[in-house]
């Protein structure tokens, strides 16, 4: 079954962004009078929208969590976009992708802008045909939103085509709605029980894996 088209999550499968969004969630969560001690106990921030982040850990109304993106925003734009590291192989891997004649996607639950700015610093940009994000106002934010908006936007309507990367169950549980096949990545933020649990079809545990499953149709 040949995957021509590659969809791939940003945060925690392309590139490391811990640093940088518990950094500003730090920096949202103080203006509310919550403290955190450590910066990983802010991680379960790295995938799901962050509205709904704000509303479920933090029992935040609409309202405050809209303001407290705003404030996110604040040390996120200037500073934490950029406290973000591209794991290691992920260019090549890209490259050769590419080279088979893959095509390749982005669907992130960031916002576009924002995760065409880090593609663009990491100089992976190149590689990708169609990025997919969140819209500012967090009103297109959900990965199952985000997937809806890419195929049809690439006018893409046989999921036996497609194939989704991610590392946490959002992009799993997302991809899964429209049938499309799925690797878990173990290198990101995700668990190999989370992953195994929203249905991962293949999990791989470094980026050379993930470059053997995507081209192995190939052989």
């Amino acid at each position: 079954m040949k995957k021509q088209y590659i969809l791939f999550d940003l945060d925690g499968t392309l590139t490391d962004p811990g640093l940088g969004i518990t950094k500003s969630a730090q920096h949202a969560l103080e203006a509310f009078g919550i403290e955190t001690e450590k910066l990983e106990d802010l991680n379960f921030f790295i995938g799901p929208p962050l509205r709904d982040t704000f509303q479920k850990h933090y029992g935040m109304s609409k309202k405050e969590a809209d303001r407290a993106i705003q404030i996110f925003r604040e040390y996120f734009i200037p500073y934490g976009i950029l406290e973000n590291e591209i794991y290691p192989g992920i260019k090549e891997m890209l490259e050769h992708l590419c080279e088979s004649g893959k095509s390749l996607m982005v669907a992130t639950s960031k916002p576009t802008d924002f995760a065409e700015q880090i593609l663009q610093h990491f100089e992976i940009d190149q590689y990708f045909d169609f990025v997919a994000g969140s819209t500012m106002d967090e009103e297109r934010a959900k990965k199952s939103d985000i997937i809806a908006y890419l195929l049809e936007e690439c006018q893409l309507v046989d999921p036996s085509e497609l194939i989704l990367v991610g590392d946490r169950c959002y992009d799993i549980e997302a991809a899964k709605e429209f049938e499309i096949d799925t690797v878990g990545v173990l290198y990101g933020y995700g668990s190999k029980k989370e992953l195994k649990k929203a249905g991962a079809d293949y999990l791989v545990k470094t980026v050379s894996e993930l470059e053997d499953v995507l081209l192995e149709e190939e052989d």
